[in-house]
């Protein structure tokens, strides 16, 4: 597998019993040990009134304003922005003012150090850094972090070339081990072509869903010549299907990606998607479908679906489609924050998928259609803005590999010694001597009770795929080491004893020591030690 690209996963969540304008901004996951790192911040006045500036000239539909009333009702009036000379140069005030706001906001004091610090070690390996923001309060779901930017002239984030944003929720289990994919399979599907209010007048257009699907076969399919460094790509096509029709289509074919144009709604569990005029499917449904079948990019050029359900004015948490696909364990969901016009899905489908197909990440895709989308509709329009992405905290982005990049993988009954080459290792009960597990493979997955463990721990606080500890070569000094790593995929986190006393590894990769003794989930846990024979 190619080696993945620095990550630093942060969170913010509303603070309880503090007031409705306090939350806190801590790190979840960091290319270096850095720690939670909590930073306590107040949503500013200035900030809401930037916010409020935005919405009058960019929302397209009600849902952003009533997501986000709870927060604003109380602040003071909006503050007055100058139009400046016409139209543009006042939308392109308010674009950048927003950005600039958010930035400031969530990059402060130690977060600020930590994202500077990621950026360092991405920049030393020569690759971008993977930044993913996890927003655990549903009124802040609703506002464009993708327009963020350090500095009035600087890209925005999600434009960066040094930076592949998206967003993402940490509050999910393991992700499931995915098939290694190495072309495109596709499966689309073609909604109800239902009249929807356009933004443009009072009128109702039809979507002109056909043209979207010739349009992607196209972008998908014109280059199958895996000899340019693009993907072979297959791409089936579902015009209204019944769901029954659905659900056998995507059982009977191993795809990796879903693409649904058509008309969508916000609603509690995760929103509704239409497939014929009279037959609707939420994202609970759909979800346990698609994980089944193991997909691993859902796509949905359709409207609102990346925005949280509302009941009497409260946006509701975990609504979204894409905050519920990712729950139920798929891998990768893109969808739209409003409105969007025909043309602009068009544009950024067509250069998503050959993106995708030119085998770009998904979150670098991303990027190079957001960028389209502002090349063509401008940086004072919000069509760039629209397109949300969300990634399992543990999935890689890598949609597609050429095979000559993957590790070959050794049959379970192969009398192959490459396998020993792997320095004697074992964990071991501090206080249960009887309680010793082998690495002889070097390589061990740890969690609860579970046939696909090698080593099964029997604590409440063990996630049910905790942990991985295996051995790699790495260079030092011009010579080949095999070292161990322990990497933690759980809910509660891993806890390794340095120099410092008790570090929390959550949702990181460290080397291991021989001595190095560990607690698994809590503090109050059973302690192991790792021993390296020599």
């Amino acid at each position: 597998m190619a080696v993945s690209d620095p990550c630093l996963n942060l969170a913010i969540a509303r603070l309880s019993n503090t007031g409705n304008q306090s939350f806190v901004i801590w790190v979840v996951k960091a290319p270096f040990i850095a720690g939670p790192i909590p930073h306590n911040c107040f949503w500013s006045p200035e900030l809401t009134g930037s916010w409020q500036a935005w919405q009058e000239v960019f929302a397209l539909d009600r849902l952003i304003d009533n997501t986000f009333t709870p927060l604003i009702e109380t602040l003071p009036p909006l503050a007055s922005v100058a139009p400046g000379n016409g139209r543009n140069n006042y939308t392109g005030r308010l674009m950048q003012d927003l950005g600039l706001n958010l930035w400031n906001w969530l990059f402060q004091g130690s977060i600020l150090n930590t994202l500077e610090h990621s950026i360092g070690i991405a920049n030393g390996k020569d690759k971008p850094l993977r930044l993913r923001l996890d927003i655990r309060d549903p009124d802040l779901i609703a506002l464009p972090w993708e327009v963020m930017q350090s500095f009035p002239g600087k890209p925005s984030i999600s434009l960066s070339p040094h930076i592949l944003f998206s967003r993402t929720t940490n509050n999910v289990e393991s992700l499931q081990p995915l098939p290694v994919s190495q072309n495109l399979k596709v499966l689309l599907v073609i909604g109800a072509n239902l009249p929807a209010p356009s933004k443009l007048s009072d009128s109702t257009q039809y979507l002109h869903l056909e043209k979207e699907a010739d349009i992607l076969v196209k972008a998908l399919t014109s280059d199958n010549d895996p000899s340019k460094g693009v993907g072979v790509c297959d791409v089936d096509t579902l015009l209204q299907p019944t769901l029954e029709q659905l659900i056998t289509q995507l059982e009977t074919k191993n795809y990796n990606v879903f693409f649904y144009a058509g008309h969508g709604l916000s609603a509690p569990d995760g929103g509704i998607i239409y497939l014929r005029p009279d037959r609707t499917i939420n994202g609970t449904e759909l979800a346990q479908v698609l994980t089944r079948c193991q997909v691993k990019l859902c796509v949905f050029n359709a409207c609102w679906l990346a925005q949280p359900a509302t009941i009497n004015r409260q946006a509701l948490q975990n609504s979204s489609l894409a905050e519920v696909l990712i729950h139920h364990g798929v891998p990768a969901v893109l969808g739209m924050r409003d409105q969007i016009t025909d043309e602009e899905a068009l544009t950024f489908i067509q250069t998503f998928a050959q993106a995708l197909a030119a085998r770009h990440s998904i979150d670098r895709a991303c990027a190079i259609a957001r960028q389209q989308l502002l090349t063509l509709y401008k940086f004072n329009y919000p069509a760039w803005t629209l397109p949300i992405l969300y990634l399992h905290p543990e999935f890689d982005g890598e949609l597609v590999r050429p095979a000559q990049e993957e590790v070959t993988q050794l049959p379970e009954n192969s009398l192959s010694g490459i396998r020993s080459r792997s320095p004697k290792a074992s964990l071991r009960s501090l206080s249960v001597p009887e309680k010793v597990w082998s690495l002889q493979t070097g390589f061990a997955l740890l969690g609860r009770i579970n046939a696909n463990n090698d080593i099964a721990i029997e604590e409440p606080w063990i996630s049910k795929q905790h942990a991985k500890i295996f051995c790699r070569n790495e260079k030092k000094d011009g010579k080949t080491i095999p070292t161990y790593f322990i990497s933690d995929n759980s809910r509660f986190g891993t806890l390794i004893f340095d120099r410092d006393g008790w570090q929390n590894i959550h949702r990181q990769e460290v080397p291991l020591r021989s001595g190095m003794q560990i607690k698994f989930g809590c503090s109050q846990g059973e302690t192991f030690e790792f021993i390296v024979e020599t």
